[in-house]
This record gives C-alpha cells, structure tokens and sequence, in this order.
C-alpha cells in the first residue's frame, strides 16, 4: 500500500469520526474518548472471532465473508480513531514496527 493510500484510509476514517462527533455534539453528548473507541473495538474483535468461528465451520452463520469485511473494517476505523486521539501518528509507527519484524524474522530465522 503506498502511502497515499494509507493517508486516503485515514482520512475517510477521520472524516466519518468527525462526523459522529458532530453528531453527538448536536445530542448534547460528549465525543468519543480513546477510551470509546477502545470499547468499540474490543466488541468488534469479538464479533470477528465469531465471524471467523463460522468461516471454519465452527459456527452457522448467514453472509459470514461479508460479516467479517464489515468488522474488519469496523476494527480499521476503531484503530484510525484511536491512534488520532492519541496523537499516534500510525503510518510512520506501522512502517517503523513492520522493519523492525522483518530484521527480526532475517536476524532469528523466524
């Protein structure tokens, strides 16, 4: 993925969060916290592994392929929305973390 696209991701993601947060502005409530969005995704992940249970024939349900894409997607917009909370600049983490498993995987055979 080139970075262009990376930076496409994430700002649709962060567009559709300002939004919410408009939203909830406009009900009187507060935005979402890291805190939120943690929550948010903690329930997603957990739906996913229901999702991927059935995808292995573990579990019966309906539509699974496009069970998991929505909750793999809803999972990306939680880690989007975290990261911008935290001031996580997630590109250049996710590059730095990516080279340090690929010198890890040369330098342990693993």
């Amino acid at each position: 993925m080139s970075n262009s696209d990376f930076k496409q991701l994430q700002a649709k993601a962060l567009f559709i969060k300002k939004k919410y947060g408009q939203k909830q502005d406009a009900k009187g409530l507060p935005a979402w916290t890291a805190s939120d969005y943690m929550a948010g995704f903690v329930a997603d992940v957990g739906e996913l592994s229901e999702f991927i249970m059935a995808k292995k024939g573990i579990r019966s349900i309906e539509n699974v392929d496009e069970k998991i894409e929505h909750e793999l997607c809803d999972c990306l917009y939680s880690v989007f929305s975290i990261a911008d909370e935290l001031d996580v600049d997630l590109q250049t983490a996710f590059d730095k973390n990516m080279a340090l498993l690929a010198e890890r995987i040369e330098q342990k055979g693993r």
